[in-house]
């Protein structure tokens, strides 16, 4: 049995903990957060052991296990320095750092330690995620073009934000959310589908900005809305878009020379996916209106049941990479691939109004398929 320890008892650790309980081979050693009320609800709620301070973390976490960086952002770089530089496997919750010098630096020190660093989110291992992968590989709809992906969640400040509590009690930490921004929380989850699908992104050129400038009383609030548009080496071209002002949306479609192939929900592992063939009727050139649900990738990781949102299973990405630790692999999450993903979401994040196109430096390769059971 392997272990995990989580860093971080607050709102996203509750979904990790119901995720994690699909995986009954991964054993929760222990779990620490600096609030030690915060801690002591959460270990209470899930029985597990509360750890208090980092030295027990790492006295605590085996070191063929993985340790679950599930701060707030801000934190994200020195919690992933003091685990690595501890000899440890670290998962972090996104973005990797807040600037990619810090990613960068934080990259080579676990390369030079043999270490795997690796960043959230984990969907593109999802069912969904997959089979549109396979789709597209196998030219379902032909070679792909374009690719347009949303991730629109609504006029989010009017939502009851302070209703949303997590299963032991902790908020929604909106406060967080707004001054981290709806890119570097949300862009990532088709960002990584796009680059597992595609590989590297050779340049980016986007816009961000508020568009809603008083969001219940927060202060030094990052962009609410970004629009991006990002050419593959491939040879595609995406364009992304992310806000909390426009109407929810959350579909991806890949357009290709003979149809459209569509997942509608970006939080459900087990969204359907469609392939809308293209068609001529009379004069008129259509995607077929209903679409051809595909067969899933098989065999597929373990379900969990929705949670406000989402249907995701957020323990696949530490899963994996304990897979990989056990065969001596790397992590498909981890190096080059989370870098590079966290290049191109800052250069969404901090496009503002006028920085046009912005060559990338760092790349990866296509995502190799992911198999479970």
């Amino acid at each position: 049995m392997t272990g995990v320890t989580l860093i971080g008892c607050g709102f996203v650790a509750d979904l990790y903990m119901t995720s994690l309980q699909s995986f009954p081979q991964i054993k929760v050693v222990g779990a620490h957060d600096r609030d030690p009320g915060r801690m002591a609800a959460f270990c209470a709620h899930w029985g597990v052991s509360a750890l208090a301070d980092m030295e027990a973390v790492f006295a605590a976490q085996p070191r063929d296990g993985v340790i679950l960086n599930l701060t707030n952002p801000s934190s994200h770089v020195a919690i992933n320095r003091a685990c690595l530089e501890a000899g440890f496997h670290v998962w972090s919750e996104k973005p990797l750092a807040l600037r990619m010098d810090e990613a960068r630096e934080l990259s080579d020190f676990a390369a030079s330690k043999g270490l795997m660093l690796a960043s959230a989110p984990c969907s593109v291992l999802g069912e969904a995620a997959q089979t549109l992968i396979r789709a597209v590989r196998d030219e379902t709809a032909g070679t792909a073009r374009l690719i347009y992906a949303e991730l629109d969640d609504g006029f989010i400040p009017q939502a009851p934000l302070k209703d949303w509590i997590s299963a032991s009690g902790a908020p929604w930490p909106y406060v967080d959310e707004f001054r981290t921004g709806c890119t570097l929380e949300h862009a990532g989850y088709y960002l990584s589908w796009l680059i597992a699908m595609f590989g590297t992104v050779r340049s980016v050129t986007a816009a961000s900005a508020t568009v809603i400038p008083d969001k219940l009383g927060v202060t030094e609030a990052a962009p609410d809305f970004s629009t991006a548009v990002l050419f593959f080496e491939a040879g595609p071209v995406a364009r992304l878009t992310c806000s909390i002002a426009a109407p929810h949306d959350h579909r991806i479609r890949v357009v290709g020379d003979d149809g459209v192939l569509e997942v509608g929900k970006a939080w459900d592992n087990s969204a359907p996916v469609r392939y809308r063939r293209r068609l001529r009727l009379r004069r008129r050139l259509m995607e077929h209106p209903f679409g051809k649900r595909l067969t899933p990738v098989t065999p597929t990781h373990p379900k969990v049941k929705r949670t406000g949102a989402a249907a995701m299973n957020f323990a696949l990405g530490p899963a994996e990479m304990l897979q990989a630790i056990a065969a001596g692999q790397p992590s498909r999450l981890a190096g080059d691939y989370a870098l590079h993903l966290n290049e191109v979401t800052l250069a969404i994040q901090n496009a503002g109004e006028h920085s046009g196109s912005q060559v990338m430096t760092t790349s990866c390769a296509p995502m190799e398929p992911m198999t479970w059971g």
